[in-house]
Formats: C-alpha cells, sequence, structure tokens
C-alpha cells in the first residue's frame, strides 16, 4: 500500500534502478542490518504478502528465486 495515498502498490516504492541492470533500495542505509538481508527467499515474500512480487514471480517460483538471488548479491550474505 502506497503510505501516503493507500492505494495498492504495483512495485515497493523505494525499489530504484541502478546502473548495469540493477536494482537496490532507495532507504537501504537507513534500515537495521536485518531488513537489510530481507528478502531472503520467495516463499519468504509470498509469506510476508511482499510488495516486490510480481505475478509473474508466483507461477515461476525457481526463477523468481534465481532472479532475486542474483538482485541481492551485494545486499545481503549468500542464501544458505
Amino acid at each position: 500500500m502506497h503510505p501516503t495515498t493507500g492505494q495498492q502498490l504495483t512495485r515497493c516504492p523505494w525499489l530504484v534502478e541502478l546502473p548495469a541492470q540493477k536494482w537496490g533500495c532507495s532507504i537501504y542505509h537507513d534500515r537495521p542490518e536485518d531488513c537489510r538481508h530481507y528478502p531472503v527467499d520467495i516463499p519468504q515474500m509470498v509469506k510476508d504478502q511482499c510488495e516486490m512480487l510480481e505475478l509473474k514471480d508466483l507461477s515461476d517460483q525457481v526463477k523468481a528465486q534465481k532472479r532475486l538471488d542474483h538482485l541481492m548479491t551485494e545486499s545481503r550474505p549468500p542464501r544458505g
């Protein structure tokens, strides 16, 4: 939900595109360390109803997990 309007969002409002087709969080440096490592995996995002999920992620969670791992390479420790 948008924090001001209350409307349903289709993408996280703090997700920003970076050079070289990477993505980042515009509030990353202001978050606690535990939050910096979120999300860990797609099932966690589904459970939490994460707004970064797209419909295509739900239909192919394996592919979505690969994209998430690539996206989060520099943001969190490797998934174990």
